[in-house]
């Protein structure tokens, strides 16, 4: 028995109403409603069930064997590898390089594990074309250009490999049903009968998803729930760096990045993050802070101009951190400093224009500002690690002897940091010399003294 069925649905969050509204009552998106005809079957039929629950300790403790992804720093960000019959999901903005390093991935892990590659966006030969560009070189790698997910699926089943990547999830169609492809009900539709394939087979599956203009992953929340990692490729089109951002991860710790250069050959990853974000100046307005992203710490350069305003409401501009931070690290500063703020416009930039999400990076922020005000250059070769209280006090930071570390790996000979509650000079003695200090006002006497 079968009946068709009108359903509205909204193409931004994925809310079903039996009637069209000209804003979701769900996202309040306006006009993202769209009428989507769906089959319904009834099917009886008795179901066999072989499995049954068992306790924690008869489960097998062995450790999943991951293979890797080619690049250490995917490897990083998925948790130190592929786990077989993992679903991932990578997303980010047209033409940021997603299908270029899938592409380069695949030939990587086809020198050990069988690849196939489904192309719904592309046919082969213009694959072929990215291919040569990249000169790329694979063993047990197969391509197939198809939409239809019928034959998709048939085919990963004919190839039976150990890696399967979807390029991309918006352009394949399932044909029992009468939305679009790219649709909200298609997308979850295609995304979960090729989840199941996946977890039935051991297949670990890699599907690359769009981005709407805000961007977020297009398509219902329900399919970042449905897959096992959610992967953002971050970038611009000025610079040529790519950052692969780590959002969820059932495998793995999550905000974790890896760093990518765009060149002519394709994507290459960074071993050195902090090498394209310090430049290690000792000018006015320049101080260098030690952050993390997930596991890794990294040297980021602040930058800070401070000039004399002439508005009556001074500017507030920055790149790289919150402005509410900044809004903050101003008020601190004015109280427990001195220093009148007011009358001058602030303007501040992270090296490369680092987003940075550490609050260890205040104490940077702050030298750098009140070392721009007084065209002062800040102690040389030195590092600012510490959050600011809004008493004035200088609170500790998580991960400090990583972060210590990190500066001590770069040459840096100075580090400004709280309180310790353990003694790390005797350990660090004659690589880096560790100034602990309790409040902003020791931090700017011992490192803007004239």
């Amino acid at each position: 028995m079968s009946s068709k069925l009108s359903t509205f649905i909204c193409q931004n969050c994925g809310t079903e109403t039996s009637q069209y509204f000209g804003k979701c009552l769900n996202c309040n998106s306006w006009n993202s409603i769209v009428e989507e005809i769906k089959s319904k079957r009834f099917k009886y039929q008795e179901i066999k069930n072989n499995k049954k629950a068992i306790p924690f300790h008869e489960i097998s403790s062995k450790k999943i064997s991951r293979f890797t992804s080619g690049f250490k720093e995917f490897d990083r960000v998925l948790g130190g590898g592929i786990v077989p019959g993992s679903v991932v999901l990578l997303g980010g903005e047209p033409g940021i390089g997603k299908s270029t390093i899938v592409l380069q991935s695949a030939g990587k892990i086809s020198h050990s594990e069988k690849v196939l590659y489904i192309t719904a966006e592309e046919s082969l030969e213009q694959v072929k074309i990215r291919w040569e560009r990249l000169n790329q070189k694979s063993i047990d790698l197969k391509i197939f250009a198809e939409t239809n997910l019928s034959l998709i699926i048939e085919e990963i089943k004919r190839v039976k490999p150990s890696f399967a990547i979807i390029d991309s999830i918006q352009a394949i169609h399932n044909h029992e049903m009468e939305s679009s492809p790219g649709s909200v009900s298609q997308v979850r539709a295609c995304s979960s009968e090729l989840q199941n394939l996946g977890k039935d087979n051991n297949i670990a599956l890699l599907i690359i998803g769009h981005v709407t203009k805000d961007g977020a992953l297009a398509g219902p929340k329900t399919l970042e729930h449905l897959v096992d990692v959610v992967i953002n490729f971050e970038g611009d089109n000025i610079s040529s760096h790519r950052l692969l951002r780590s959002i969820k991860n059932r495998f793995g710790s999550t905000f974790e990045i890896g760093i990518f250069e765009m060149i002519g050959e394709g994507l290459r990853e960074i071993k050195n993050p902090s090498s394209i974000f310090t430049n290690k100046e000792n000018i006015a307005g320049v101080t260098t802070t030690i952050t993390n992203e997930g596991t890794r710490p990294f040297a980021v350069d602040i930058q800070a101009l401070v000039n004399k305003t002439f508005y009556s409401n001074p500017r507030r501009t920055t790149t790289g951190i919150s402005i509410n931070r900044l809004h903050q690290i101003l008020a601190v500063i004015e109280k427990h400093v001195g220093i009148k703020l007011s009358e001058f416009d602030c303007y501040i930039a992270t090296g490369g224009g680092f987003e940075i999400n550490d609050p260890s990076s205040d104490l940077g922020v702050a030298i750098s500002i009140i070392s721009s005000l007084k065209n002062i250059p800040p102690l040389a070769n030195s590092s600012f690690i510490g959050e600011l209280g809004l008493s004035g006090q200088v609170r500790k930071s998580n991960n400090l002897r990583t972060k210590i570390e990190e500066a001590a790996r770069l040459g840096i000979k100075n580090i400004i940091v709280p309180k310790l509650e353990e003694d790390l000079n005797n350990h660090f003695q004659k690589i880096i010399n560790i100034k602990e200090i309790s409040n902003i006002q020791e931090a700017v006497d011992y490192s803007l003294s004239d």
